[in-house]
């Protein structure tokens, strides 16, 4: 065995094993089983022309080399992104821990009862902080979650009759730039129209549904949000505001002068910069807004017994059951790091955040004593951390590169600079020194911290936070250890057994592409340094972009969307601005087949675009004829047809260039959803098949963990003519030469997170690559063998065979008064996550294995789900009280001290011989979705609960 053979790590079934899989399926080799699943005419003829795949050893020096070209400079910009301090416990317990990054998205809440108690906390951090009476559980990056509130005040504004059909949106220009680009993007498709100007000289009008103000302001100024909410009150205009996580310690909560709307980024609260992410951004509003909310809410329910249990609330919101008429997109969500910035308030309280807030806010303030003293005029007159100077920026840039600082310099005449909690006295005089010199002054020596106050006073926090236990219970190490250890026991992860999820590619994040996220000259850079200090990052983003346009067929990639829901949304406009360039302004219909993903529909009325839906056949293939029908119908203005492949049934459909050439013919662009990559890599891909545009979920086929519902990156790559629409970025040369407006707050998004899939390509190469698809193909195909004559497969190919997912129908279980969650709640007592359930046929289970998963494991699986048809053979359609229907059983259930169910705790516990050496518990029994929606809670119980409680 070559042991720096990286894709013998990565893939699961050794040899042997392969050869009994492919007996097994009926087949002599695994050409035979590729060709008897992949159409011919799709196949590709050549290799990827990639590099030769890398040892794990040589790929952590390569990766290390090139992290060396990144220059670490102190850097004070600011600009919504600043420098900050991860505590140890948190970096080593949860960032670098695969039971915390591993886990999927919680909607099986009994076994995710850690993750939504973090998320939990992030949500009261939030309110808290803010004011406001509900928030989310994260949104992608704080320009993003303000187009999201634009777009909430947009839709709500019909139901007041006095804003019926006003379309006017107010946005102070001290809102951070790249915010601007990107409602600038989000307003456009559904018709909103931007009015950027002074908070000073808005006149209230009411032909303006809403305003968004950025506090402080993008140069530091705190802006007198009280005054302007209150005159926006008054005209029936509801105002977002985009706030300072870290500047709410100090200055008080915007709630609390009636905003409508509060959102953010956490970042500050102990993330690294990464270049531009992935960072928890945070969405607060008011309760009467609770179903118009973007992205997940984390609610307060009852178990079966009547317990206290969490689960996602309000999931009717969601794409991928309203489809295009969603409020809400699972997708747009930074899991992980929300988690972390909640542990971050958990380990500090509300008092060590008042000490950080305060020590940035006196250093801020000494600074600009000093400084003013040198002569240089600080036009900030209430300010929290970033301080505008009226100063020569040519010279002061010179003289702050010169001593590896980086400052914002906004015009020739100013110069801003954000202090952050690293920031020590060492580097204020530092600081002076630069501008000393500038003006050719000798320098003036800061000895001591000045605690004066630089906010107006009625700005100034009143409002005490945190106060509920959590945030008061965990400041020594060792206690923050134990309660991270205590959530994450609760929660099943891959490091635990596999997660079999269709649809969402649940593979081995490994350790290997991992490590490089916790190397401080990976992750203390700016997104907006100056390009020669970010060497290395655009070494690894050029040849990730090389190396995803390689494997599409494409002739170019942006990395820029930081969620698949995103790259949909971004491959739209891309196709919309090609056609608008050729005077096609009129083309808004997008076709998508009824088996699309949720999120497809969703996105395309996002775009701006009409939905027009074609059939599918029996077999749940897509009706050619209908589609060819439709396709000729609406041909003056049909823009795009949005298909996914392989099919979400899990079938590789033979006529899919007869589809894209059918919309060629009639002027439209094809769109290929991405989610099913990892059954073309190497095989085939979407240039070839004839897409014009393919988002790709580097969470799914190219190894970004999905760490619990978030991080994601969804790049998209393109064919050649639509290469100049590439999305661009306000501060950041990127993009096309005919670029859109910003798609994501970062020039090339998530970039911290780019690392893992740069990482897994180069030690996979072409060969590791075409293998890992041809193993997730086998392994999916051996386990509809196995399940055989216990469950159907749904759909098949033209061959019999599945792709590299399949749909098994559990619709014939409802004769015994079984349903498909029943099946999905019985898994966990054998200590599997369930796959994707009733997506996207109700009633069904979409099983993926993927390649990472070894036959013994899935052997484990296939067991379990036999075992469970026979439990559901013995019961009687009457006998509501069996194993399934109480599924899960927790350890409370099988040790208590009476045992009045008709079957044994053996039966209930440890079905079958393996379960008894890797056994895992659910926390909770069933969760009541019903009573958490009618009884929304989404935030921590406060201190007087617990007092009743004693």
């Amino acid at each position: 065995m070559n042991t720096a053979d990286f894709s013998l790590r990565h893939i699961g079934p050794r040899t042997a094993d392969q050869k009994q899989m492919l007996e097994t399926i009926g087949v002599d080799s695994m050409e035979q089983l590729i060709h008897e699943t992949i159409p011919d005419g799709i196949r590709l003829t050549s290799e990827l022309d990639l590099d030769a795949p890398m040892s794990e050893q040589d790929y952590l020096l390569h990766i290390y080399d090139l992290s060396k070209k990144n220059k670490v400079f102190k850097t004070y910009i600011g600009l919504g992104y600043h420098p900050t301090i991860m505590p140890a416990v948190i970096q080593r317990n949860i960032l670098e821990n695969p039971g915390w990054y591993t886990a999927y998205t919680p909607y099986q809440a009994e076994i995710a009862q850690g993750r939504l108690e973090a998320l939990l906390n992030f949500q009261t951090m939030i309110t808290d902080l803010t004011g406001m009476e509900i928030a989310n559980a994260s949104l992608l990056d704080e320009s993003t979650a303000a187009a999201e509130a634009m777009s909430l005040l947009f839709s709500v504004r019909e139901r007041d009759q006095k804003k019926a059909g006003i379309n006017k949106f107010f946005v102070s220009e001290h809102c951070l730039p790249q915010t601007i680009s990107l409602l600038q993007t989000r307003a456009n498709p559904i018709g909103i129209e931007l009015v950027i100007g002074q908070d000073d000289n808005f006149d209230f009008s009411k032909d303006f549904f809403g305003a968004l103000l950025q506090y402080p302001g993008k140069h530091g100024q705190v802006t007198d949000v009280k005054s302007f909410i209150e005159k926006a009150n008054a005209s029936q205009i509801k105002v977002a505001v985009a706030a300072d996580i870290m500047s709410l310690v100090k200055l008080e909560a915007p709630g609390k002068f009636g905003a409508d709307v509060v959102v953010g980024t956490t970042q500050r609260f102990g993330i690294p910069m990464g270049y531009g992410g992935p960072h928890a951004a945070y969405f607060a509003t008011k309760e009467a807004y609770k179903r118009d909310i973007p992205g997940r809410i984390i609610g307060v329910t009852k178990d079966a017994n009547g317990n206290r249990a969490l689960r996602m609330a309000l999931q009717t919101r969601e794409q991928h059951i309203k489809r295009d008429k969603a409020t809400s997109n699972i997708c747009t969500a930074q899991v992980l790091l929300a988690v972390m910035a909640g542990m971050y308030a958990v380990y500090h309280g509300p008092k060590g955040l008042e000490f950080i807030a305060s020590a940035i806010h006196n250093k801020a303030v000494t600074l600009s004593n000093t400084l003013q003293n040198l002569g240089f005029e600080q036009i900030n007159t209430s300010f929290f951390d970033t301080l505008c100077f009226k100063a020569d920026a040519k010279k002061i840039k010179a003289e702050a590169e010169a001593k590896k600082m980086n400052f914002y310099y906004p015009n020739d005449n100013e110069v801003v600079l954000s202090i952050n909690e690293p920031t020590t006295l060492e580097q204020l005089n530092k600081i002076v020194s630069v501008f000393a010199k500038s003006v050719g002054k000798d320098s003036i020596e800061i000895s001591k911290i000045s605690e004066t106050n630089a906010i107006d006073k009625q700005l100034e926090r009143q409002t005490t936070f945190l106060q509920e236990p959590v945030f008061n219970s965990h400041h020594s190490e060792t206690e923050l250890m134990r309660y991270i250890k205590q959530l994450e026991r609760k929660d099943l992860a891959l490091n635990h057994s596999m997660i079999s999820l269709g649809s969402c590619t649940m593979k081995l994040n490994a350790a290997a592409e991992m490590l490089p996220l916790s190397w401080f000259k990976w992750g203390k850079i700016h997104p907006f340094v100056p390009a020669q200090q970010a060497k290395g990052y655009h070494a690894v983003l050029k040849a990730l972009e090389d190396q995803l346009t390689e494997i599409t067929g494409f002739a170019g990639t942006s990395l820029q969307p930081n969620s698949g829901a995103q790259g949909e949304f971004a491959g739209l406009m891309v196709i919309k601005a090609y056609h608008e360039s050729r005077g096609d302004h009129h083309r808004n219909i997008c076709i998508i087949p009824s088996s699309a993903h949720g999120t497809n529909p969703a996105s395309a009325v996002m775009a701006g675009m009409k939905v027009i839906v074609t059939k599918s056949t029996e077999k749940g293939n897509i009706d050619v004829d209908d589609l060819r029908e439709k396709a000729e119908l609406h041909k003056d203005n049909l823009s795009a047809l949005m298909v996914t492949y392989p099919s979400t049934h899990g079938v590789y459909e033979s006529a899919i260039k007869e589809i894209t050439q059918i919309i060629h013919d009639n002027g439209g662009q094809v769109y290929m959803d991405g989610a099913n990559m990892n059954a073309q890599v190497g095989l085939t891909n979407p240039g070839n098949i004839g897409a014009d545009v393919c988002h790709l979920n580097l969470h799914k086929t190219f190894a970004i963990p999905h760490g619990g519902g978030g991080p994601g990156v969804g790049p998209i790559c393109v064919a050649k003519q639509l290469v100049p629409f590439l999305p661009g970025n306000p501060l950041v040369k990127t993009g096309g030469d005919q670029a859109i407006t910003a798609i994501s707050a970062a020039p090339f998004g998530s970039s911290l997170a780019c690392l893992i899939s740069y990482g897994y390509i180069k030690m996979l190469g072409a060969s590791g690559l075409k293998k890992s698809t041809e193993m997730a193909i086998l392994n999916a195909n051996y386990i509809k063998k196995r399940l055989e004559g216990a469950f159907e497969t749904l759909y098949s190919g033209e061959r019999g065979r599945a792709a590299h997912e399949m749909i098994i129908d559990c619709r014939p279980f409802k004769a015994h008064g079984i349903e498909v969650v029943d099946i999905a709640k019985r898994l966990m007592d054998y200590g599997f996550h369930a796959p994707t359930v009733s997506f996207p046929v109700a009633g069904t289970m979409m099983i993926e294995p993927t390649e990472s998963e070894s036959k013994q494991e899935m052997d484990r699986f296939c067991d379990a789900m036999i075992s469970i048809k026979h439990e559901i053979d013995n019961i009687s359609k009457d006998n509501e009280n069996n194993l399934l229907k109480n599924a899960p059983h927790t350890m409370a259930m099988i040790t208590d001290d009476e045992w009045l169910l008709p079957y044994t705790r053996q039966q209930a516990a440890f079905p079958l011989d393996y379960v008894r050496d890797n056994k895992f518990w659910p926390s909770v029994r069933r969760v009541d979705d019903a009573y958490g929606d009618r009884n929304l809670v989404c935030t921590c119980a406060p201190i007087e609960a617990y007092m009743e409680e004693v």
